[in-house]
């Protein structure tokens, strides 16, 4: 019987290692651990596309590794191969067909690492970090997107050193996403920018943030017709934002949630209030899963606007998390984020990426 098929009994029995009789913080969700996780934090997790068979789940980390695993069918995890970069992983992606993965990195560079033959090349160069990556799959042209903290978005095709194009971006990318034809950049000073990328990647809009704190996180989601339609962002002050583009009625279509506080809702005592480090939308459902400093996941209904559920606390915050392509695995990442600085950092401390059955908790409240 299939562990990720729809049927299963995927992370229900108390399997652990000593037993179900001990409460067991790190992995209170009594989810299917990955063997051999990074040695550092945890920054990115992207699982490989519908085009290929199987599913192969990738990682990066502050160790300046990135890391790839087979995910098989009874949720075994079989560690592939890894490649390095001279600075800690910020963001990985998959190209559409499944043969490439590129890589972003502190030590400015990005990689484009061809699985079949296990070779990894520079593509891109910028004067910072770069913090974002995307492939972009258009009619006419399929290239790389790098955002950095050096205020540059840059355009490669992957086989010339020098760039396409270079856009200008008023402040450091923070985060970004791409669903094509549209990308979409937040940056730091509260910055955010949608760009359409039809012949070529053009700026669109500029927006005001319709958070009032740093952003973190950002994810575009699409409409029945599988077109983005808008986007949702988290920033470092438990809070997401649902942002159409352009919505019918936007003083109503658009709205913020609170997420990642200690006390839910509850506003009368005070409260401890967490970064919101991920958002993922569901394949299928068009849910969305958001992860959070306070080491939680939670999955929404943005049309509903319903929280369908929380998870229990780990003992360490969650920083990266994404879906399959079917949706029905969804990963997460247990590692310390330096949310609380270094006085909370344990170097004796594990880090773990966490696998958990999805076919059924992100189904939405009321499906129309």
């Amino acid at each position: 019987m299939s562990l990720f098929g729809t049927s299963s009994g995927f992370g229900t029995g108390g399997t652990g290692v000593f037993g179900s009789t001990t409460t067991d913080s790190h992995n209170p969700m009594k989810d299917v651990e990955v063997t051999s996780p990074p040695d550092d934090s945890i920054s990115c997790l992207a699982f490989s596309p519908p085009t290929m068979p199987g599913n192969f789940l990738i990682g990066g980390s502050w160790a300046n590794d990135v890391r790839c695993w087979e995910v098989q069918d009874n949720g075994q995890t079989v560690p592939k191969a890894q490649q390095m970069h001279t600075g800690p992983v910020l963001d990985t992606c998959w190209s559409d067909d499944g043969s490439k993965v590129f890589t972003a990195s502190c030590d400015k560079t990005a990689k484009m690492w061809d699985l079949n033959s296990n070779q990894a090349m520079q593509i891109a160069q910028h004067d910072g970090p770069i913090k974002a990556i995307h492939w972009i799959k258009a009619p006419n042209y399929s290239c790389i997107m790098t955002g950095s903290w050096d205020k540059t978005l840059k355009f490669w095709d992957t086989r010339s050193p020098n760039p396409m194009m270079s856009l200008q971006m008023p402040e450091r990318c923070y985060c970004a996403d791409v669903v094509y034809p549209m990308a979409v950049v937040a940056t730091a000073e509260r910055g955010l920018i949608v760009y359409q990328l039809e012949n070529q990647p053009s700026e669109f809009r500029r927006i005001d943030s319709p958070l009032k704190h740093q952003h973190r996180c950002v994810a575009i989601f699409k409409d029945k017709q599988n077109k983005p339609t808008g986007f949702a962002l988290g920033s470092i002050e438990g809070r997401v934002a649902i942002h159409y583009i352009n919505p019918p009625n936007p003083a109503k279509d658009n709205f913020t949630f609170k997420c990642h506080r200690s006390n839910g809702t509850n506003t009368t005592t005070p409260q401890d209030i967490y970064a919101v480090n991920a958002i993922s939308f569901h394949p299928v459902h068009g849910t969305l899963a958001t992860v959070g400093s306070d080491g939680r996941f939670s999955f929404w209904d943005k049309d509903a606007r319903t929280k369908l559920k929380t998870s229990e606390q780990l003992d360490q915050p969650i920083t990266a998390c994404c879906f399959n392509h079917n949706g029905n695995i969804f990963a997460y990442a247990s590692s310390y984020d330096w949310s609380k600085g270094h006085e909370y950092y344990n170097p004796q401390k594990k880090n773990y990426i966490f696998l958990r059955n999805a076919a059924e908790e992100l189904k939405p409240r009321n499906k129309k």
